[in-house]
């Protein structure tokens, strides 16, 4: 057939209509082929579309860990699943024990980072001990904070059927497991708080809050220069001039040996932030008012201080320390912390 389509006068009639069906024989017998490989060979996963919001730069990704829905749903229940500790340092603990939800997925009274937009950070922990993706931190995790045994994820008895639809193999590995997690963690993005409301132009910011913006965004409250993008973290590390108080509070020498890292920690992002009880490393201010009195009058000088700091004291008032303070609880996203898509699995 394909000879005589070949020979005959390509302008005619009889030869458009026959090049038409040959053309969709190919698509059909292609698709065909697709689906037939797909079947025998991997998982029929869905992708998943990453939304960026608006005003955020693009996440970074594994291009080794494409994210499907059920890759993310099975991150999802290992998050959640105490299973993961079993027989480990961390026994009867899983990812939500230090991360709530209800909480910006922190735990309020504690120094814990939290899993909220980790899809743009690079550096993780305090003291930055990993760079990388969420997969190299997931790994850490896998193997030697929970120290996870398979086993007791196969005596489940439905984590291999969850693992053939999201990775296409029954077999559960370390690696597997830290991929599905940094799945599900990279979904954990907030970006509808009141104050990304207001720059969509849908609410209005109080006088109170307004002041407190412009503080934040100005050198009168110099906030800015390392909380002043959209996750409000540069991701980088900083001394602050706090007071030493233990060894633990060399910061980021521990991990590089380098003098210019002493003291220097990992800025948090401050979405959410009205929701914790604890700041800082070590958690030593319980009240965002302590934190932001830190800044205007508590600021040790030191050879390690951050330049950013190296200046006199802010000199902010009480109305002034108020209205800072206003403007940062308006970055609370009351849906990050109620979307069902996020919530623990195991219960109704």
């Amino acid at each position: 057939m394909v000879k005589m389509f070949l020979m005959l006068n390509p302008y005619s009639d009889m030869s458009k209509n026959l090049k038409k069906l040959v053309l969709s024989l190919l698509v059909l017998s292609g698709l065909l082929l697709y689906a037939c490989k797909k079947t025998n060979n991997e998982a029929a996963s869905s992708v998943y579309v990453f939304e960026i919001p608006e005003g955020f730069p693009q996440p970074n990704t594994d291009p080794n860990n494409p994210m499907s829905n059920e890759g993310i749903e099975l991150g999802r229940l290992l998050y959640y699943d105490t299973a993961l500790s079993y027989g480990g340092p961390q026994s009867g603990l899983a990812c939500a024990s230090c991360h709530f939800q209800e909480y910006g997925f922190t735990i309020p009274a504690q120094n814990v980072l939290p899993h909220c937009n980790l899809a743009w950070s690079r550096n993780f922990l305090w003291k930055g001990e990993f760079e990388g993706t969420l997969e190299t931190i997931m790994q850490f995790e896998v193997n030697t904070f929970f120290e996870v045994d398979v086993q007791h994820l196969i005596a489940r008895g439905y984590y291999q059927e969850k693992f053939k639809k999201a990775f296409g193999t029954t077999q559960i590995t370390d690696t597997l497991i830290a991929k599905a997690l940094a799945q599900f963690i990279r979904t954990l993005v907030s970006s509808d708080s009141k104050y990304d409301k207001f720059t969509r132009g849908e609410v209005q910011l109080s006088a109170s809050e307004l002041r407190g913006m412009d503080m934040f965004f100005s050198e009168k409250g110099d906030c800015f220069h390392c909380h002043g993008n959209a996750m409000f973290t540069d991701n980088d590390f900083h001394n602050i001039g706090l007071i030493t108080k233990s060894q633990g509070d060399m910061g980021r020498y521990l991990i590089t040996g380098a003098s210019h890292d002493v003291g220097r920690f990992k800025t948090p992002g401050l979405r959410n932030v009205g929701l914790r009880q604890s700041f800082m490393h070590d958690g030593r201010f319980k009240t965002l008012k302590e934190v932001i009195q830190h800044y205007n009058s508590g600021v040790k000088h030191t050879e390690y201080l951050d330049p950013l700091l190296d200046k006199p004291p802010l000199g902010l008032t009480e109305s002034e320390i108020s209205d800072l303070e206003a403007f940062l609880l308006t970055l609370t996203d009351p849906i990050f912390i109620s979307n069902k898509k996020f919530s623990n699995p195991y219960k109704p």
